[in-house]
């Protein structure tokens, strides 16, 4: 009978996790989520389907793998099913002004989750990190990563790479970066061999890890053949990949031709052991538990009739408002912190790092 309670437990979970909406008392909330390929919208969307559940909300995650159409349908098959919230991180966040217009006439509230939803004035609340540090603190790491490996280097020879473009924290990223790169090459301290900055020029569609590395080798034939690249501003892990890639195919990660210093975003498995190996030099770590929880409590707060905390009510100009927001801190990981911030905080098993 044991046995059977078990199998049975098993095939109604399974059952469960089959089904996208899962019915609480409070009402099923719309989550829309960008990509599948990344693991940290997986991180994301778990998070936050499991704490809707806990706060009484039954949950409505899709993922729409980066398909722009496909995102926009099943933002409206969501209203059509008259979902009481949309939380939407957005593919290109100039796309949804007409479903979230629907949205509005629907009286469902909207919460841009992580990246801003542009030119749209149906947006409720904005919950995500403190984009400008982000990029500050990749910067910050960069140079001193720099410092610590090519401290008789002078100018450092850097390459600068940039999110994309239709993600407008992308900018953040980088003008945070560049506040603090900026005066670095204005004095001579950090050079561009290529020439090449600017997020028109550096910005990476859809976050593909395999045009960054297509750029990378360009790079590196076109500017390199007589001198070494030191240092690779990466806004994020999937892009770091290819760009180390690109720098192990030529031959860097030798005695004789050191890693470049490489940043990254997101703490992902692949790069946190890349960081243990030698190779990417650090990354930014944004706790999607945390950023769950502040949107469910946003989300909460809107339904039952409060006001949702915000911490920022100036910055995150939409194009036709500014959109009251919730700023969490990103942190810096690298070599020497990286099991006390991502094993004990349990965002992470050791051995999910380690084997």
């Amino acid at each position: 009978m044991k046995l059977l309670t078990r199998i049975l437990a098993g095939a109604t979970l399974a059952a469960a996790l089959a089904f996208p909406a899962l019915a609480q008392d409070k009402g099923t909330i719309g989550i829309a989520m960008p990509t599948q390929s990344s693991a940290r919208w997986i991180s994301d969307g778990h998070s936050m389907v499991e704490q809707f559940k806990a706060a009484g909300y039954g949950a409505d995650l899709q993922y729409a793998e980066d398909d722009i159409p496909n995102q926009l349908a099943q933002i409206e098959n969501m209203i059509t099913k008259g979902v009481k919230a949309l939380v939407i991180a957005a593919i290109d966040g100039t796309t949804l002004s007409n479903a979230l217009e629907n949205a509005h006439a629907s009286g469902i509230p909207v919460i841009a989750y992580d990246r801003l939803i542009r030119d749209s004035a149906n947006v409720d609340y904005y919950a995500t990190f403190d984009n400008f540090q982000v990029g500050v603190l990749q910067a910050e790491s960069l140079v001193k990563g720099l410092k610590e490996r090519f401290p008789d280097v002078k100018p450092w020879n850097v390459e600068l790479f940039g999110g994309s473009p239709d993600d407008n924290n992308a900018f953040f990223f980088y003008n945070g970066a560049m506040s603090v790169l900026q005066p670095l090459i204005d004095d001579g301290s950090i050079a561009i061999p290529s020439g090449q900055t600017g997020m028109d020029v550096v910005g990476t569609l859809r976050w593909d890890g395999a045009v960054a590395q297509a750029r990378m080798d360009n790079l590196l034939s076109a500017n390199y053949t007589d001198a070494h690249v030191n240092g690779v501003l990466s806004p994020y892990d999937g892009l770091s990949i290819g760009i180390l890639s690109s720098l192990k195919g030529v031959g860097y990660g030798s005695a004789d031709l050191p890693m470049p210093i490489v940043t990254g975003q997101d703490a992902e498995v692949p790069s946190v052991k890349s960081i243990l190996a030698g190779e990417q030099y650090s990354t930014i770590f944004k706790d999607t538990r945390e950023l769950a929880g502040v949107t469910v409590k946003m989300v909460d707060a809107l339904l039952t009739g409060g006001t949702p905390e915000v911490t920022d009510t100036q910055t995150y100009d939409n194009g036709v408002k500014v959109v009251p927001s919730y700023l969490l801190k990103p942190v810096e990981v690298d070599k020497s912190n990286w099991e006390a911030i991502l094993i004990d905080s349990g965002y992470y098993k050791k051995d999910q790092i380690t084997n």
